[in-house]
């Protein structure tokens, strides 16, 4: 199974990844030690346990969450190799993806993962305590405040997001954590030039400038995913985001 796309250096990469948890996995052509591959297994394992005592997320059957969850977090490398990994963040992580899965790939990058519901916040502490993960933080807090935080605010390399908001909301949420020349990325859906159209101006007011759209494929999966890959180029004005609710209610632009 081959995920195949390029990335901002212009560089062209495969992402290979046999079904879990019985079969070797691979991301971009390396291949996963038996400690990754032992990580996996346990987090399909601690997020299927979790999932009948709280709703994490409505993707539960194994072949389901290997590839709608782990093998599209992993597709973010497709924008991501090539570029230093340094500080991510995670925002509106959920159960824990994209930022889990990348971080079992790339252990040395920092992770943090911002998620204001309680539940899932739990969870993923308790994940990153069975998973021994070091440089990982969890921030229970919605991404509004915490893209004022002093020790959050524009200091990041990159700012990622699935599945959370519209883009133009995407880009308050996420752009204010990067740091001038770092990158956010958004995963989206096969259908994103109306969304990439209506964000423009947000991402012009909040400093940053579209990089390319990368189409995704992800085998056994009949919907084609989008990459949103927008650089930060300039600094965000203080007041954004603007307080809680607002963004997604009146998004930039609009």
């Amino acid at each position: 199974m081959i995920l195949s796309s390029s990335n901002p250096t212009g560089k062209r990469y495969n992402v290979v990844m046999h079904v879990l948890p019985k079969e070797a996995k691979t991301g971009l052509g390396i291949s996963l030690t038996q400690e990754q591959i032992s990580a996996f297994d346990t987090y399909q394992h601690e997020l299927a346990d979790w999932n009948q005592r709280s709703n994490l997320t409505a993707i539960r059957e194994p072949q389901e969450v290997e590839r709608k969850l782990f093998l599209e977090s992993l597709s973010c490398l497709l924008a991501m190799q090539g570029s230093p990994m340094g500080r991510v963040v995670d925002v509106g992580t959920g159960a824990g993806f994209p930022g889990l899965p990348l971080k079992i790939i790339h252990p040395e990058m920092g992770l943090t993962l911002v998620e204001s519901n309680r539940k899932k916040a739990a969870f993923l502490e308790h994940m990153v305590q069975v998973l021994s993960l070091d440089d990982v933080e969890v921030l229970h807090i919605r991404a509004e405040k915490a893209g004022h935080l002093p020790t959050h605010r524009e200091t990041y390399d990159w700012a990622l997001a699935r599945a959370v908001a519209a883009l133009p909301v995407l880009c308050e949420y996420l752009l204010p954590f990067v740091k001038v020349g770092g990158f956010m990325l958004a995963q989206k859906g096969a259908r994103i030039k109306g969304e990439v159209d209506a964000a423009s101006e947000a991402m012009a007011i909040l400093g940053g400038g579209l990089i390319e759209v990368i189409p995704v494929t992800l085998p056994g999966v009949l919907e084609e995913r989008s990459l949103v890959l927008v650089e930060k180029m300039d600094h965000t004005p203080e007041k954004y985001p603007r307080r809680e609710g607002i963004p997604a209610k009146r998004p930039l632009g609009r």
